[in-house]
């Protein structure tokens, strides 16, 4: 019987920002050639022949919470759609958005619903309904049209 050895090697993971700030990929380099920040954007930009901007981001961190109990590092984990925001040195999700579900005519599109009445929380950068989220144990989903007209509504009950 042959025994498997499994090596353990630990990544960074580094978010490329184009010039709107948004985050359009994310790479994992080793941390033996990453051995600070800039040594990892180095590598990268060796890598692709480019001098992009890329910054650092915690595969850990999600709602200014390290999930391993270390140090959160820039708010969350980017993704591509994120936003880089210097002043917070934070990486922003994009805003809530939805499609909805009710049926269209033949030939009609469907139009994307952005929440636009969800505001930013400053602590966790990440978006925050202008009405808690119900904690009844019930199914609910955000209702961005109904909200604009009776803004004490917003929830509404799935199923």
């Amino acid at each position: 019987m042959g025994v498997v050895v499994i090596l353990h090697k630990t990544m960074a993971h580094f978010a490329k920002i184009d010039s709107d700030n948004k985050v359009t990929q994310v790479d994992v380099v080793l941390n033996d050639i990453a051995t600070d920040e800039q040594a990892g954007v180095d590598f990268l930009n060796a890598l692709y022949g480019t001098s992009d901007v890329w910054k650092k981001t915690s595969y850990n961190t999600y709602n200014n919470t390290h999930l391993l109990d270390g140090t959160p590092f820039r708010k969350n984990f980017a993704s591509v759609g994120y936003t880089y925001d210097s002043g917070r040195d934070a990486f922003i999700p994009p805003k809530p958005s939805y499609w909805p579900a009710a049926d269209t005519a033949e030939g009609e599109t469907q139009t994307e619903i952005v929440c636009n009445s969800w505001t930013l929380v400053e602590d966790t950068c990440q978006w925050e309904a202008p009405i808690p989220y119900p904690d009844d144990g019930q199914m609910y989903m955000w209702d961005e049209p109904t909200h604009q007209e009776n803004n004490s509504l917003g929830w509404m009950l799935v199923g």
